[in-house]
């Protein structure tokens, strides 16, 4: 019998197809490590410090060194409220709360807490001084007695970087006289008054102080009494929380 010769292949041959299959597969396994190699180190910085402000790994330290750590990313350490310790990243640390506290205390120390309230709100710390407690009727020259006052203010106001908005506000009683043509000139003196002097006496910058003068526009009460005339003829000093206030920063 005779053998039947074999007929040659046709097209590549079989060979060929496996070799082709392991090429490919070895281009796609090095197109894979070039492109894990190539990260963004920007996001990449970005997820690691995420991962260590959130405390994620407490007990590994960072792998990563950052070009500027910060010192200490546990709890913040707070520093008690005390004059002249402050330098310019401490000020942006000081409590309102205890900015206010420390007013309510020299207020009662004093025996001023019937001209002078303290209290706080989404504006800030807001103090409220009595017409008597700084001028006499008509005028907005700073009383002797009202300068230790307006004395610890400045010294709290020194030691951080908040915003100051000092407003007049007066009864309404007209006014005409030859400083003062009308309420309007005399509560906006009255403010900008309790502005100088601070400054006067005081290391801070002119430029964190913005004053107001609403007049008679803006009553607590009616000005019907006597007793009421006078809870109207006020200045407000507002100590502005940057927090609530975003605008307001040094």
């Amino acid at each position: 019998m005779k053998r039947r010769k074999r007929q040659p292949e046709k097209g590549a041959p079989r060979w060929m197809v496996t070799f082709s299959d392991l090429m490919t597969l070895i281009l796609v396994f090095f197109i894979l490590l070039f492109s894990m190699s190539v990260v963004d180190a920007q996001k990449f910085r970005a997820i690691a410090e995420s991962f260590q402000q959130r405390q994620v790994f407490e007990f590994l330290p960072s792998a990563i060194d950052f070009e500027s750590p910060k010192e200490d990313r546990g709890e913040e350490r707070k520093e008690p409220f005390d004059e002249g310790e402050y330098g310019d990243e401490q000020k942006d640390e000081v409590d309102l709360d205890e900015l206010l506290a420390e007013v309510e205390e020299f207020l009662e120390e004093n025996e001023l807490t019937e001209q002078i309230s303290a209290t706080r709100d989404d504006r800030g710390v807001v103090l409220i001084l009595q017409e008597q407690a700084l001028f006499e009727t008509g005028e907005a020259e700073v009383l002797p007695g009202a300068r230790p006052f307006l004395d610890k203010v400045g010294t709290l106001v020194e030691l951080i970087p908040n915003i100051v908005k000092v407003e007049g506000h007066t009864d309404n009683r007209p006014i005409s006289t030859y400083r003062y043509p009308s309420n309007w000139e005399l509560s906006g003196a009255r403010a900008s008054s309790v502005i100088r002097y601070i400054i006067d006496h005081h290391n801070v910058d002119p430029s964190r102080f913005i004053a107001t003068g609403f007049g008679d526009t803006r009553p607590v009460v009616p000005n019907t009494t006597e007793e009421n005339l006078q809870q109207n003829r006020r200045v407000i000093i507002v100590i502005s929380d940057p927090t609530t206030n975003p605008d307001d920063t040094f």
